[in-house]
């Protein structure tokens, strides 16, 4: 007679997973997709609807903040506090200086961190946080600029505010409607648009965004070949009546593979590479001039372009090349500046 079998809890976790399981093959994908679209489209009409309700308050919010000489402090709590984190960081990374201050650490010293330099962006779906009190207060007492975003215009958040960003009255996500999901799209999603706007006005340029994004792929995306080139001192250069005898001592002294050709006024004129020796390889090459063996109107690049391009530039050329000259950006003259190598550019993480 077989023992028999354990019987399975109905709470242990075997049980558990075996009921899941079951519940999970009874969902149909349809049904999944289905909900999941709801939600997008929930999310979507709500920032529709909070893109034209916006008015001259958003503007007013731009102008205080870009206003203060200190930092802006943004908070919140709960959900609202993880929006504010975010929105404290984008702001930061696209020039505008801020930091997260949560509200409960705020009464307990953190006050410290909001001086009247700056100003505050407190986030609060009700208005209503019990935790907001200190802070709202500092602010009041300091004469700090208050900035809300918040859907309750009759709110103690609200009502305390210099400047209040209100949220248009729709529905949460969540099927119960408890849930914070569209309520926290639209501040992010506002956060986003204050940050942008504070970049335009501040006239924040791609060469501001890799001084603050200097590490990772996209950093290494805005490298300008200025920063990674060899300066004129490296410059592998000769006249046109320099015998190919001395052209190659200076190849190879430089040790970029090649030398540029330049006439009286330092233009380049051309450029003589290991290909323009094989080509012109001859028992009296030695004894031949530059200009004899040099390819005319040599490809070029600008100092300013990006590192990136520079790569995209040397592979994509027929046939491709390691070397190429730099020209200085604002100067009519073809005169270089610089020499940049393949090297370099996978050196500098450029692929």
């Amino acid at each position: 007679m077989s023992p028999a079998k354990p019987q399975t809890s109905p709470r242990s976790p075997k049980h558990r997973a075996r009921q899941g399981q079951q519940t999970a093959a009874k969902r149909s994908t349809g049904d999944i997709l289905s909900a999941a679209r709801r939600v997008l489209k929930i999310e979507s009409a709500a920032l529709e609807t909070l893109s034209e309700t916006l008015g001259e308050n958003f503007g007013e919010a731009v102008d205080c903040l870009a206003a203060i000489i200190g930092r802006i402090s943004v908070s919140g709590i709960g959900k609202s506090g993880h929006i504010a984190h975010k929105i404290a960081a984008t702001l930061a990374s696209t020039g505008s200086p801020a930091h997260f201050v949560h509200p409960a650490e705020a009464s307990h010293g953190d006050l410290g961190m909001i001086t009247p330099a700056d100003a505050l962006l407190v986030l609060s779906n009700s208005g209503e946080n019990e935790e907001l009190k200190d802070l709202i207060a500092h602010t009041r007492r300091f004469s700090i600029p208050l900035i809300s975003i918040s859907s309750q215009a009759d709110s103690t958040l609200v009502d305390a505010s210099d400047i209040a960003l209100l949220l248009p009255g729709v529905p949460e996500a969540c099927p119960m409607g408890l849930a914070p999901t569209t309520s926290t799209t639209m501040m992010v999603a506002l956060g986003d648009a204050l940050a942008v706007a504070l970049m335009q006005m501040r006239g924040f340029s791609i060469y501001d965004y890799r001084v603050l994004h200097p590490g990772g792929q996209l950093g290494k995306s805005l490298i300008r070949v200025k920063d990674i080139m060899h300066g004129a001192e490296a410059l592998p250069l000769v006249s046109p009546e320099t015998a190919m005898s001395e052209v190659l001592i200076t190849m190879t002294a430089k040790g970029f593979g090649c030398a540029g050709v330049i006439d009286k006024q330092k233009g380049l004129i051309g450029i003589i590479t290991d290909g323009d020796l094989r080509r012109h390889m001859a028992p009296d090459l030695l004894a031949q001039s530059a200009a004899k063996v040099m390819t005319q109107n040599p490809k070029t690049i600008r100092a300013n372009a990006f590192a990136a391009e520079a790569v995209a530039f040397m592979n994509n050329s027929k046939p491709p090349f390691l070397c190429v000259f730099v020209l200085d950006d604002h100067a009519k003259e073809t005169n270089p500046v610089g020499i940049l190598h393949m090297h370099d550019c996978l050196r500098a993480g450029i692929v």
